[in-house]
């Protein structure tokens, strides 16, 4: 609780693979603080059981009902309670919920503290091999309404671009880039990062079709495109 009587929304990165990347300091916000808000309470509840965390309090907060969710966790936090918003997996907000959260907390003036931790894209775009020194974060493209938009300003963007995918759309996303023009661009497809089966494949956008044409996609992606 602040001077004013407020309380403070903690962003807590969790694990993206290896639970050992979690912090020391997530650790103990997630054990400090009154309401800890998560994607899915049982998913979360057996990463906090890992780390012997008794949570005071668990809140369901996903893509769905986030707008109702923010306001009433906003207004837990008026009343001098600590919320720590967690995902799934990695940092909230990257490709995750939390933005209606953070706007509704800066609105209401409530101390806002950002935790540095696991991210599947930072660890992928420095093991890339590609040029680093400006880049773009395009998340997820859309699946329909907005894809092409979407796509063309990866290609024509002038920085190194990082994009996500699943296993089940990253060959047709592939076959995009090609049509666009982008089949001799150097690239570096990252997968299951921070996991077992963690691989990096660097080739052009060309070869790493012919790679899929041959083995079956598996994991979760991560594309690193060189800049135009």
């Amino acid at each position: 609780m602040d001077e004013k009587g407020l309380g403070t929304l903690y962003i807590v990165p969790t694990p993206i693979g290896n639970l050992e990347d979690i912090t020391l300091r997530a650790i103990r916000i997630l054990s400090e603080v009154d309401i800890i808000a998560c994607e899915d309470t049982r998913h979360s509840g057996q990463l906090l059981k890992h780390f012997k965390i008794i949570p005071n309090k668990l809140e369901s907060y996903y893509e769905h009902n986030e707008g109702e969710k923010a306001k009433r966790l906003v207004e837990q936090m008026m009343l001098g309670k600590n919320v720590a918003l967690i995902s799934n997996a990695g940092t909230p907000c990257i490709s995750d919920p939390g933005y209606k959260l953070i706007q509704e907390a800066i609105t209401k003036k409530i101390k806002i503290i950002s935790l540095p931790g696991a991210s599947a894209f930072v660890p992928a775009l420095i093991a890339s091999g590609i040029s680093i020194d400006n880049f773009a974060f395009f998340g997820f493209p859309p699946h329909k309404k907005g894809r092409k938009a979407f796509l063309q300003k990866v290609v024509s963007c002038e920085m190194t671009t990082i994009i996500y995918e699943s296993p089940y759309k990253i060959k047709k996303l592939i076959d995009e880039l090609i049509s666009l023009g982008c089949g001799e661009r150097k690239c570096c497809l990252a997968r299951e990062i921070s996991k077992i089966y963690e691989e990096y494949i660097r080739c052009t956008v060309t070869e790493l079709l012919d790679y899929f044409n041959h083995k079956e996609p598996k994991g979760e992606f991560i594309l690193i495109l060189s800049r135009k």
